[in-house]
């Protein structure tokens, strides 16, 4: 009972300065950050841009025959071809541009490449516009898979050939102040061609080519 009546000593708490400066820089860097993340997501809704969409406007046709080699011999099969695309690139966004580099286009078929892959010329794109490149792919005596020679030997004799076009490059976008960095552009635009053996000149597209775009 003696122990119960001593008087308890009172609680001391003391006040540390460096804790308290220690929370105010944590909660002004928090507010900081916060700040930041609203302010990029503000800017990223109210600038993004919009990715472009291609379509193929035309396609001439110049030489596409192919040779096949005898099955006795080592010689690979053979193709030659000279075709002109007219594909167009339209920008839907108002607010920012784009520019093209390192572009290079080819034609495939079935999968495998039946031209040489020809460089692009640099493009700048303005905003809410459309721009339009013509490039002419083509080769001699590109080596190709016995199925692709005899697929185009048959497709031709039917009278419908379908092509792959594929533009690659890089593309950075510029909004106002701001530009972004160079992203990789692949598009492949499938269509099927009213194509025969000897055909020259312009050929009709068998519905609407369609084009997908990754950025």
């Amino acid at each position: 009972m003696a122990e119960d009546l001593k008087p308890h000593k009172p609680m001391v708490y003391r006040y540390s300065p460096s804790s308290s400066v220690a929370r105010a820089l944590c909660v002004t860097l928090t507010t900081i950050l916060l700040l930041v993340g609203i302010t990029a997501l503000i800017l990223y809704l109210v600038y993004r841009p919009s990715e472009p969409r291609f379509n193929v406007l035309g396609v001439a046709v110049y030489n596409f025959g192919n040779t096949s080699s005898s099955p006795s011999t080592l010689q690979p099969n053979i193709i030659s071809t000279g075709m002109q695309f007219t594909v167009a690139s339209r920008n839907p966004s108002h607010r920012a541009s784009i520019y093209y580099d390192h572009l290079s286009a080819y034609v495939s078929y079935r999968g495998q490449p039946i031209t040489p892959p020809v460089p692009l010329q640099p493009i700048f794109q303005d905003t809410e516009s459309t721009v339009a490149v013509s490039p002419v792919l083509g080769g001699e005596n590109v080596p190709v898979s016995p199925e692709v020679a005899l697929g185009l030997a048959s497709d031709q004799e039917f009278g419908v050939v379908g092509l792959r076009l594929v533009l690659l490059g890089r593309v950075r976008y510029k909004t106002g102040p701001f530009r972004s960095g160079w992203t990789g552009l692949y598009v492949r635009c499938d269509m099927m061609l009213g194509i025969k053996k000897g055909t020259s000149g312009q050929v009709p597209m068998l519905g609407a080519p369609n084009c997908d775009v990754d950025i």
